[in-house]
């Protein structure tokens, strides 16, 4: 990543290189980075505090830059679509980080507290809190894969929808529902009396 100064944009080329990256144009694209890296690492640096992660989600930036340039119309500044694309990438970073940190007990204290805990169909299933030992869940839900983990405790225990947990995973509703399937089926067979329940629908 090249951390000097932003290079002088001349305002009479950008729009045809912008016109010839949305073409395919790889050299295009490559003037772009150019011109705009330096902007978006600062802008990385300044949300995350921390070089390194600066460093790779600048570059994950552009990578999603590179597969979204179709979509800029020119209504506003280049720089402008940059920056707000850049910040999504940096807050979907943090969502994931945070989910992947967050304290589990924590997470079941806060579905006790909101009521949260739903079934498949959507209806609040408060059951599961008072059948099943809190250390018990906690253990299970270890030996799940992130991504399970990650899908089950938004929808069970946060009551996040599954749009709302393909935009906070960078996955597809489907995908969703899917690794929901899953870690339920999961966790069923680490916990027998979740399956008894009956409070999770396969």
């Amino acid at each position: 990543m090249n951390r000097n100064n932003e290079l002088p944009i001349p305002s009479s080329q950008e729009a045809e290189t912008i016109r010839r990256a949305q073409r395919g144009d790889a050299k295009a694209f490559e003037q772009l980075y150019r011109w705009h890296s330096a902007r978006v690492f600062a802008l990385c640096l300044r949300m995350l505090k921390n070089s390194t992660e600066a460093e790779d989600l600048a570059q994950d930036t552009f990578l999603t830059v590179f597969r979204a340039i179709r979509t800029f119309r020119g209504h506003s500044a280049f720089s402008s679509w940059l920056h707000r694309v850049t910040t999504n990438c940096v807050l979907m970073h943090l969502r994931k980080k945070a989910l992947v940190h967050v304290s589990l007990e924590e997470v079941i204290a806060r579905a006790e507290e909101s009521g949260s805990m739903r079934k498949e169909l959507g209806q609040r299933d408060p059951r599961l809190l008072g059948l099943l030992d809190r250390l018990a869940i906690e253990k299970a839900l270890t030996q799940l894969p992130e991504r399970l983990r990650g899908t089950f405790v938004l929808y069970d225990l946060w009551g996040c929808d599954h749009q709302e947990i393909a935009d906070r995973l960078a996955c597809s509703t489907g995908t969703s529902k899917s690794q929901l399937h899953k870690a339920r089926r999961r966790l069923r067979k680490l916990l027998p009396s979740y399956q008894a329940s009956g409070a999770v629908q396969a």
